[in-house]
């Protein structure tokens, strides 16, 4: 069989392209299209609307979509994780049931993972999963669930056994959002933004076939999830830009951005926003204070090898290499980039930069960064887990001392809410 080449593969995306991309399409029937061609998502397997191509070619067909301006498949947010993980570890029922209408962007997608009492402890989760007559009953909370407000499906992380030892007794679910047993209540942040949500599960259940793996390896599954979400959060790309052209298709395109990615657009604020810093450092008349100067070329350089190390990330990916370490340390370094990124913001702004609204600088975009940037170091993991990954995986460091291995999970001290 003759391997593919890049100009070739780009021949051949560009000639299905230029033969069926229009502006004037209707989104649904656009990406209805892609899927069914699999140039939406390329180094998918064939039966699963993909290609088969090595995952290299799949930067290639991009570049010739951005050529076009063509719509992609949905795929940001939550749905880029569950599209992941349900590749990985799902099996035909899941891939068949779930994964076209992610591409499509019919569904819409939460993850259900921290709870009030085990944030970073991810493995110590109580909420229960029990099987009755064939379903599995679910009972317990979830907590800064991005999403969950308009979400169709979710990815829940649950114990089905507290007689083993914590990893061991967690299982991983396809959970029914829409059903009277979910109760989700938003969360208004301190930004001004309610992009989380705290969930209440009562009996709530899901069929048999939505469990994804094995009972008690929900553990390996929920870590592909978070290896995904890490990789992804190396950067803090932005979120859901809307194109300014014209057509029915952007037209569409625009309005599903302006609903589903609307829990995500303060997200470039929550970077530190490194874009911002040079024009306004002109702007006040700041870049010709030396001590400012040099903050900002702190930060730059800080900015830049953070942006290397998503490179190796990136490339790791395209080469078709499982998530790995190099997540943790992209997420860890963004952390380092947006903190260094708020305190430039500050230094250059001065006290006007707790002005929010029309009142500040930028409509106050410098004060919601600043009040944004803290939540980089909590999501998708606490740099804190990052470094002991960072530790562990990469360093070789022999792991912390732990009490909690070994014991059966229902001797293990909690942390309850009274």
């Amino acid at each position: 069989m003759t391997e593919p080449t890049d100009a070739a593969v780009r021949a051949e995306a560009r000639a299905w392209l230029e033969a069926n991309w229009s502006a004037e399409l209707g989104l649904a029937e656009w990406r209805g299209r892609l899927i069914d061609s699999g140039w939406g998502m390329p180094s998918w397997p064939a039966q699963w609307y993909g290609k088969g191509l090595p995952p290299e070619f799949d930067a290639i067909v991009a570049e010739e979509m951005r050529r076009l301006g063509a719509v992609s498949v949905a795929r940001s947010g939550v749905r880029g994780l569950a599209a992941a993980t349900l590749l990985e570890h799902g099996g035909d029922f899941h891939k068949a049931k779930f994964l076209r209408r992610i591409l499509t962007g019919e569904d819409n997608w939460c993850q259900l993972f921290s709870e009030p009492g085990s944030g970073s402890d991810l493995a110590g989760a109580l909420t229960r999963a029990a099987l009755k007559d064939g379903r599995w009953v679910i009972n317990g909370q979830k907590v800064w669930t991005t999403s969950a407000h308009h979400a169709d499906w979710g990815l829940l992380l649950a114990r089905t056994d507290s007689n083993v030892p914590k990893h061991q007794g967690l299982s991983y679910f396809v959970l029914d959002m829409r059903q009277a047993g979910v109760e989700v209540h938003q969360l208004r942040q301190m930004n001004g933004h309610a992009s989380f949500n705290q969930v209440f599960f009562t009996d709530a259940e899901a069929p048999a076939e939505h469990l994804v793996g094995e009972v008690g390896g929900g553990w390996a599954v929920a870590t592909t999830t978070l290896m995904h979400e890490r990789r992804g959060a190396d950067g803090m790309r932005l979120w859901g830009a809307a194109s300014e052209r014209q057509g029915r298709i952007y037209e569409e395109e625009r309005a599903e951005i302006a609903t589903v990615n609307e829990p995500y657009k303060w997200y470039p604020q929550r970077a530190g926003r490194v874009d911002l810093v040079l024009e306004r450092a002109k702007a006040t008349g700041a870049i010709a204070d030396p001590v400012v100067r040099q903050e900002i070329a702190k930060l730059l350089i800080l900015s830049k090898t953070a942006e290397w190390t998503a490179r190796r990330a990136r490339a790791a990916m395209a080469q078709g290499r499982p998530p790995g370490p190099e997540g943790s340390l992209g997420k860890l370094a963004a952390s380092h980039v947006a903190r260094a990124a708020a305190k430039v913001h500050t230094a250059i702004t001065g006290a006007e930069a707790m002005l929010t609204g029309e009142d500040g600088p930028l409509d106050g975009v410098i004060a919601e960064i600043l009040i944004s940037v803290p939540a980089v170091s909590i999501a998708g993991g606490t740099d804190e887990i990052q470094r002991n990954i960072i530790a562990e995986r990469v360093l070789r460091m022999p792991k912390e001392p732990r009490s909690d291995d070994d014991r059966p999970f229902r001797d293990v001290p909690k942390n309850r809410l009274k």
